[in-house]
């Protein structure tokens, strides 16, 4: 799909949602709800935040956006870097009158001269709310715990809640008012972190079918996965993990995320991609998921030779495009930019739901 096609088609759908919903937001709004993992919320509550994105982006689509958090103020605090992220955060709140403070790690003192409890009180003291985007989950609950104000999740080593809104609203975009439950994805590669697991919750809580395909020693933990399916009785769902790949037959959606990072040693990219080769995301795997199956990836991506670990892989192994080929990156059936753009909508969502003020709620 080209990208004039793909917003034209997001404009028309987003106009209908705000026209079937009421313009009225309040009864949206989660006063001092924090955004910490995805098992914290209802199949309602999440639902929710997934209604007010599409609200708040058919109105700023439409020109009638109303600022709900004038005189905000929202701590950025970023120990791991962003180009996504660290946006739409900083443009959903200067859409809706908030201003942000951008913090990188050598830009504070946590964990290095100040504790993370001390730094919480101290950040809690002089804004409205705090992001973290880092490594362990531990940090964002004790900022959580200590600072007194709501604090979201921008992606620990262990969840990914902004971009599992980001990437249900894009699923219903371009589902065209499918029911969650008729929706099937899969996750496929490496499925031991954040992706992987928040994918396998986030489908289970909205009783969507959702497959993770992945080695067996790359499968999400045994209590998430027993979580999961605790959530999947409420709602359901569907859910399968296993290593064959043929279990993407029939899925409306296939995720996948980058294999290796910058600094890993070259014997653990030996070894996972030699895991992972056969996971790979290229014209036949998705030709198994069938004709209308759309490519989704949170990005940043090697589909190519242009960034320097793609070139070091292609060097090292041959290995042309990592986790996912050109070919269907650049695709008419990749809709990864719409994934990003939405990004934006739903932090902005995160935010307003937890700041938003209910006397100025008419989108």
């Amino acid at each position: 799909m080209s990208d004039t096609n793909g917003r034209a088609l997001m404009t028309s759908t987003l106009a209908a949602n705000l026209e079937a919903m009421s313009t009225d937001l309040s009864s949206m709004l989660r006063p001092g709800q924090s955004l910490l993992r995805e098992l914290d919320f209802t199949r309602e509550e999440w639902d929710n935040l997934l209604c007010l994105s599409a609200a708040l982006k058919a109105a700023k689509k439409n020109g009638t956006e109303q600022q709900l958090m004038s005189g905000h103020n929202v701590a950025l605090v970023f120990a791991k870097t962003s180009t996504r992220t660290r946006c739409a955060f900083e443009v959903g709140a200067a859409d809706q009158g908030a201003h942000t403070v951008y913090l990188d790690p050598q830009g504070s003192q946590m964990g290095h001269k100040e504790s993370i409890e001390d730094t919480a009180r101290v950040l809690g003291r002089m804004f409205d709310a705090i992001e973290y985007r880092g490594d362990d989950q531990s940090v964002v609950d004790t900022l959580a715990q200590y600072s007194g104000v709501p604090v979201f999740n921008g992606l620990t080593d262990q969840w990914h809640p902004t971009q599992m809104l980001a990437d249900t609203l894009t699923m219903r975009e371009h589902s065209e008012g499918v029911d969650d439950h008729d929706i099937a994805y899969a996750y496929v590669g490496d499925a031991r972190f954040n992706m992987g697991r928040s994918l396998l919750v986030n489908g289970a809580i909205l009783g969507m079918d959702t497959r993770i395909i992945a080695p067996k020693e790359l499968w999400p933990p045994q209590d998430v996965i027993e979580a999961a399916q605790a959530r999947s009785d409420e709602s359901g769902a569907r859910l399968t993990i296993t290593e064959d790949v043929d279990a993407v037959a029939g899925v409306d959606f296939v995720h996948t995320d980058i294999w290796v990072s910058m600094g890993e040693p070259k014997d653990v990219w030996a070894h996972r991609i030699d895991l992972l080769r056969s996971y790979r995301v290229d014209e036949a795997l998705m030709a198994q998921a069938g004709p209308d199956a759309k490519f989704m990836h949170c990005l940043p991506s090697f589909h190519d030779l242009k960034t320097t670990v793609g070139q070091q892989i292609f060097d090292e192994f041959g290995l042309d495009g990592i986790e996912v080929s050109d070919e269907v990156f650049e695709g008419p059936r990749s809709i990864v930019f719409d994934q990003a753009e939405n990004r934006m909508h739903t932090i902005k969502a995160v935010m307003v739901a937890a700041l938003g003020r209910s006397d100025t709620t008419k989108a």
